[in-house]
Order: C-alpha cells, then structure tokens, then sequence
C-alpha cells in the first residue's frame, strides 16, 4: 500500500496492465512520468488532464511535484494509473481530501480487463458469419 517517509509520499496506482509507482513532494506542481515532463511524455491533452484530475478535485493545483514511473499498458491506461497513484498518495499527505477523490471516484481501483479470446470465435465475443444457404 501507499507509506509516508519525511514529507514524502508514496504509493502505486494501477489500470489494466499498467502500474504506476508515484512519489509526491511538496514543491510547484512539476510533474515527470518516466524522468520526462508531463507535456513530452502525454503528447494528448485528454491523457495529460486525467493525470491533473486529482489535483483539481481536491483544489491543490501547483502544491506538490510528482515523480511517476509508469510501465505497461497503453498511454489511457498509464495516464489513468497515475492518477490513481497520485489520489492514493494525496491521503497519505491529507486525510481530509479523501471524501472529495472518493466521490470523483480516482481511488477505485478500475478492474475491468480484456476479455480473452474464445477458440471457434474471431475475437473474445465476436463469432464467424452464419450463412443459412
């Protein structure tokens, strides 16, 4: 789970396949994912919004700096399981911001996972073409 060390908060947050391993530290808002900016890491504006997501729920925009190292997954699920480490990690840092992430629901571990692909179908569900004739 999430620890606490001198003003130092860190925790993990996950998204299908993706796992983020997100440090928080008092300071201006900077943000690296993978020892690269924000900006150059999400090069989307929707993938760098969902990582700020829990910043502006809980109204603390430009308090902390974040470290994340993020692998697996796609670029949605990794900017999604960033988020989920930085909310986890803010209550480490304030209790108090828990009912606001709670309900903007960025502490809820997203469980849904790629269905496996069934043998005599083309995809998990998808099934081949039924001909009468």
């Amino acid at each position: 789970m999430a620890q606490q060390t001198s003003s130092v908060s860190q925790s993990t947050g996950k998204r299908k396949s993706a796992i983020a391993q997100v440090r928080l530290f008092p300071g201006d808002g900077k943000i690296l994912v993978n020892r690269r900016p924000l900006e150059e890491y999400f090069g989307r504006e929707t993938s760098r919004m969902i990582v700020n997501q829990p910043f502006e729920v809980s109204e603390i925009q430009g308090r902390y700096d974040v470290m994340a190292n993020v692998r697996g997954g796609g670029v949605a699920a990794q900017a999604s399981a960033i988020r989920h480490g930085i909310s986890r990690a803010l209550l480490d840092v304030d209790p108090e911001l828990r009912g606001a992430l709670k309900r903007a629901g960025y502490l809820t571990r997203d469980s849904r996972e790629v269905e496996r692909k069934k043998y005599g179908r083309h995809k998990a569900r998808k099934r081949p073409q039924y001909s009468k004739r």
